[in-house]
């Protein structure tokens, strides 16, 4: 018929990865992507500052309101 392993199977472990907290809400339209009604302040006619739950951080005017991710809002920021 079959065989069967002796000892006992182990299941790949995760690494420290980020989980869903239950009751988690966001206070902005998108979870990645960068609005006009985050911006606290202008800092040139390219950039910008905006803030959300997370905090603040730059990101480029271009990147508000495009319907696409922003990488300056949800990368690794310290």
């Amino acid at each position: 018929m079959g065989f069967f392993l002796k000892g006992d199977i182990e299941m790949a472990k995760t690494r420290n990865a980020r989980r869903h907290v239950t009751g988690t809400t966001i206070t902005t339209k998108s979870w990645f992507g960068s609005h006009s009604d985050m911006v606290v302040e202008e800092i040139n006619e390219k950039e910008v500052m905006c803030e959300d739950q997370l905090g603040r951080y730059k990101t480029l005017r271009t990147r508000l309101d495009n319907g696409l991710a922003d990488p300056n809002r949800y990368s690794n920021r310290k």
